[in-house]
C-alpha cells in the first residue's frame, strides 16, 4: 500500500519532468499537478516546497548524487534522487518519511538503488555537509557559471554570493491595501517600512480580502515604477504592458480611479486576468486594449498621453527568488536579445507622448544592459527627452524583489 504522502512525492518528480521538456513554468506546474491529484492546502504547499528546494538546489543536489552515486543514471531517477535529497539535506524533512515515499515514486527495477543513495545520505549527512566550503560559490547556490561570474564582474564577489543566497531563499508574501475599496480595520500583516500602504503577511491568505479588492498581493518594489511616474487625476495615463494588472493598480490609486487610464497588452490571452483583477480591484472603467510595443503604435495614440509607464518585458534577474527556475532557462545571449525588443518598445511607445509629458522605462531586472545602459542610449539619440530621476533596487540590500526605474521626460522644442 503507497505511503500517505507518495502521491506528494510522485506529483514532484512528474512536475520536475514536465519542467526539464520546457512544457510550463514551475509555478504553473504545481497548479496544475496539485488539481490534478486533488491535494489539500498542506500537501500542496509540501509539493511546492520539494519543488522550488530541487530548482533552486539543482547543482548542489547534482553535486550531492556524484558523490553519493558512481555511474549514469537516466532522468527520471536522478530526479527522483534530487526529490530525495533536497528533503533530507535542504528541507530536513524526517529521515523514514523522506526516504520511504520517494523510494515508491520509483520503478520496481531502480528503488533498492534510490534507497541505498538517500540511506547513505543520512549516514553521511555530516560529511556531506562539512564540505559545502570546499565548493565553488555557482556550484554552492546553484547558479550557471555564467550568470555567477557576470554578477561577480558587476557587483563584486562578495555581493554576488549575497545575491546568489537571496534567491535560495523562500519569498516573503507581501500585499498593498486599495484605497479605492473599503479598508478593512485590521489587517493581516506588518506594514514595511518606507513603503506606505505595503504590508508583510503574517499567517494565511486572506482570501475574502482578496477575493473583495481590499488588498492585493504584490512586492513593494513594484511601487518605485509609479512613484517615479507620479500619476494625477485628469492625466491621460499609459500602462503599456499592464498584464496582470498590479502597476495599473497602483497608479488607479494614486489617481482616485482608473478613469483616464489605458492598459495595454502583447498578449490577447492575458486581458482576462487583467480585466478580472482591475474591475475586482474597482478600476475597472480603466480602457483596455491589445497592442504588440515592438510594433509602432495606432496613429491615435501618438502626441495622446501625459504619462507613459513602460514596465518592458525582461531577463527577471531581479526575481529569481519568486521565478525559481529563471536561472536555468536564461542563457548568455538571452540578454541580448531581450535587449533588442526593448529598445523597440521604448522607442515607440515614446511616441505616443504628450510635448510636456513623462515615461518610465521599468524592469525586474538587475542587469546594466537592460537597465542603466538602455536609458543612456535612448538620450544619446533622443536630445527631446531627458532623465529626471531613477531608482537601482537589489534585492539582498533592500530586502524586496529587485527593480529598475527611470523617469524620462519629454521637453518642449523651442
Amino acid at each position: 500500500m503507497p505511503a500517505k504522502n507518495f502521491h506528494v512525492r510522485q506529483a514532484a518528480v512528474s512536475a520536475l519532468r514536465a519542467w526539464a521538456k520546457g512544457h510550463d513554468y514551475a509555478e504553473s506546474l504545481i497548479d496544475r499537478h496539485a488539481q490534478r491529484r486533488n491535494l489539500s492546502s498542506a500537501d500542496r504547499g509540501l509539493l511546492q516546497a520539494i519543488l522550488f528546494g530541487v530548482l533552486r538546489h539543482r547543482r548542489l543536489l547534482d553535486h550531492w548524487i556524484g558523490a553519493l552515486r558512481k555511474g549514469k543514471l537516466d532522468a527520471e531517477t536522478r530526479d527522483i534522487l534530487r526529490v530525495g535529497l533536497c528533503q533530507l539535506l535542504i528541507l530536513n524533512l524526517p529521515d523514514h518519511a523522506a526516504v520511504n515515499e520517494t523510494v515508491e515514486v520509483g520503478k520496481a527495477s531502480v528503488r533498492a538503488l534510490i534507497n541505498a543513495v538517500l540511506r547513505q545520505a543520512i549516514e553521511r549527512r555530516s560529511e556531506l555537509l562539512e564540505k559545502l566550503e570546499e565548493l565553488p560559490a555557482a556550484e554552492l547556490h546553484s547558479h550557471p557559471d555564467w550568470l555567477a561570474k557576470r554578477w561577480s564582474s558587476a557587483l563584486g564577489k562578495r555581493e554576488a554570493i549575497a545575491l546568489m543566497e537571496w534567491n535560495n531563499q523562500p519569498a516573503e508574501t507581501f500585499f498593498r491595501i486599495n484605497p479605492l475599496a473599503t479598508i478593512p480595520e485590521s489587517l493581516p500583516g506588518n506594514a514595511v517600512d518606507g513603503a506606505l500602504g505595503f504590508y508583510q503577511l503574517t499567517g494565511k491568505l486572506p482570501n475574502e480580502l482578496l477575493a473583495s479588492g481590499a488588498i492585493y498581493i504584490q512586492d513593494p518594489a513594484t511601487r518605485h515604477a509609479v512613484e517615479l511616474l507620479d500619476p494625477k487625476d485628469g492625466e491621460r495615463i499609459l500602462d503599456a504592458c499592464a498584464a496582470p494588472g498590479g502597476k495599473a493598480f497602483l497608479i488607479a490609486a494614486a489617481c482616485g480611479s482608473a478613469g483616464q487610464l489605458t492598459c495595454t497588452d502583447s498578449n490577447e490571452k492575458r486581458m482576462p486576468r487583467l480585466r478580472a483583477n482591475l474591475e475586482r480591484l474597482h478600476c475597472g472603467e480603466a480602457e483596455l486594449a491589445v497592442h504588440d510595443w515592438a510594433e509602432p503604435p495606432p496613429t491615435k495614440w501618438i502626441g495622446a498621453f501625459d504619462a507613459i509607464l513602460l514596465d518592458v518585458p525582461c531577463s527577471n534577474t531581479g526575481v529569481i527568488r519568486r521565478r525559481v527556475d529563471v536561472r536555468w532557462r536564461l542563457q548568455p545571449q538571452s540578454i541580448e536579445e531581450i535587449n533588442q525588443i526593448q529598445r523597440r518598445i521604448l522607442e515607440h511607445a515614446a511616441l505616443c507622448l504628450t510635448e510636456n509629458g513623462r515615461l518610465v522605462y521599468s524592469t525586474c531586472s538587475i542587469e546594466a544592459e537592460e537597465n542603466e545602459l538602455m536609458v543612456k542610449n535612448f538620450l544619446a539619440e533622443h536630445p527631446e527627452f531627458q532623465l529626471n530621476s531613477s531608482r537601482t533596487v537589489l534585492p539582498f540590500r533592500d530586502s524586496s524583489d529587485g527593480a529598475y526605474a527611470a523617469r524620462l521626460d519629454r521637453i518642449a522644442q523651442l
